[in-house]
């Protein structure tokens, strides 16, 4: 079966498809595009060749949709499977698949609840995607689960988190108790990357994010969230000519500040935090309506100066992305006419990443008239009590403006990321 893979494989993928057939648990960790799926998917294949026709085979992920992108599209690649790609079948949103003519169960475990979907029944052989992003009473259950004598088996990948998360505390600490053989991956483990994307991906990382992704250790979140913020680089007095207004992002508050900030696409292939609206209740002794917040904006966007051309007032950003809590004040907005409203992404973590990708790529800057988004930045921090619970959570306190860039940013996520071009690049 590893002939039929077109792609080179390294000697320590080999080495671990080979190992993961007598190891209970199996589990591939450590940088990202490392080459851990591909060889936890092909020791999948293998393994199902012989797993027992009693019990179920299931493939797990924190959704459906990420199972369909993650694994089912890369395994029906020929590019990345050659012919076995011929034998995977999945309709999509469909909650079975066939591959090597079994019959395999996908199911999503995004939260506790998932437990009951496989509470009752007995595992034959499972795949879990991302084991980190799985709630720990899901996992145990699922271990619960592979009862088929000696010939259950259990295969996941994940990228590193805390230390203090219990995949790595109560189960990689405790290797040898609880029966699991892990590989530890880092970019060089995969020879089919090409030398430029790695160095690319090496540039999109960086702090407590590069250690993880890049070096595949689990290191604690902890000190500022955005620690590659630097005034002196990141913050500018003059923008070049903006030649698109990308997004507003937009985080609601009526007590609590409320924060507006505007990205623009810069001609040097920069994002630029050009403007900001904020209104803080505490600061001005008096809540806004929605209605009073809808006008606010308008005004704001009206007026916003475009850069080197003074005289030239007034954007129109593709588009508002808000809270997605702030359902009246969307509702507002759309009452209003107000062209472009969108529910922001509000995956935090994830949110968080992007940020930081955009800084110490050097792809962000800020114009220094933004002084509220600016004043938070430095001390927007990791929760410290909650990293010792196994959670990565920045302390809820200052964090408006920054939930607002957020917004912004990791909406769009998708379009800007190609501008990231590697770090000697993009140096000064």
């Amino acid at each position: 079966m590893l002939r039929d893979v077109p792609l080179p494989m390294s000697a320590r993928q080999v080495a671990s498809i080979v190992e993961a057939q007598d190891a209970p648990i199996a589990l591939w960790s450590g940088a990202v595009s490392s080459g851990k799926t591909i060889a936890s998917l092909l020791a999948f294949l293998i393994r199902l060749t012989v797993a027992p026709d009693t019990g179920l085979i299931v493939i797990v992920g924190r959704t459906l949709q990420t199972i369909e992108r993650n694994l089912l599209d890369p395994l029906q690649s020929t590019a990345l499977f050659g012919p076995l790609a011929q034998h995977v079948h999945h309709t999509p949103g469909s909650t079975t698949a066939v591959i090597l003519g079994r019959t395999v169960h996908l199911i999503g475990a995004s939260d506790a609840r998932a437990e009951g979907r496989i509470r009752g029944a007995t595992i034959a052989l499972a795949y879990v995607d991302e084991a980190t992003l799985l709630p720990q009473t899901f996992w145990l259950m699922l271990l619960s689960r592979l009862r088929v004598g000696n010939q259950s088996r259990l295969l996941a990948t994940t990228n590193p988190d805390g230390p203090y998360h219990w995949l790595y505390r109560d189960f990689i600490l405790r290797n040898a108790e609880v029966g699991l053989t892990n590989w530890h991956f880092t970019l060089d483990d995969n020879p089919s990357m090409d030398p430029a994307v790695v160095t690319r991906l090496k540039a999109q990382y960086t702090g407590m994010w590069y250690r993880r992704f890049i070096l595949g250790e689990w290191c604690l979140a902890s000190g500022a969230v955005y620690e590659m913020f630097d005034a002196e680089k990141h913050v500018v007095d003059v923008m070049p000519a903006i030649k698109r207004w990308t997004a507003v992002g937009i985080d609601y508050g009526t007590v609590n500040a409320f924060s507006a900030v505007l990205v623009g696409h810069g001609d040097d292939d920069r994002l630029y935090v050009a403007s900001e609206y904020r209104h803080d209740s505490r600061v001005a002794g008096r809540q806004l309506t929605d209605a009073e917040y809808s006008r606010n904006v308008r005004s704001w966007l009206a007026n916003v100066r475009h850069p080197g051309q003074r005289e030239i007032r007034g954007v129109q950003p593709q588009w508002i992305f808000v809270d997605p809590s702030a359902a009246s004040f969307m509702n507002q907005l759309w009452s209003d006419q107000v062209p472009g409203i969108a529910p922001a992404v509000n995956d935090v973590l994830d949110g968080i990443r992007s940020v930081s990708v955009a800084l110490g790529s050097g792809v962000l800057r800020f114009h220094r008239s933004c002084a509220g988004l600016l004043g938070e930045l430095p001390t927007y921090a990791w929760d410290e009590r909650a990293a010792e619970r196994g959670e990565d959570k920045p302390v809820k306190a200052n964090d408006h403006s920054a939930d607002a860039l957020r917004y912004a940013l990791h909406s769009t996520a998708h379009e800007w990321r190609g501008l990231i071009r590697p770090k000697l690049e993009v140096a000064a």
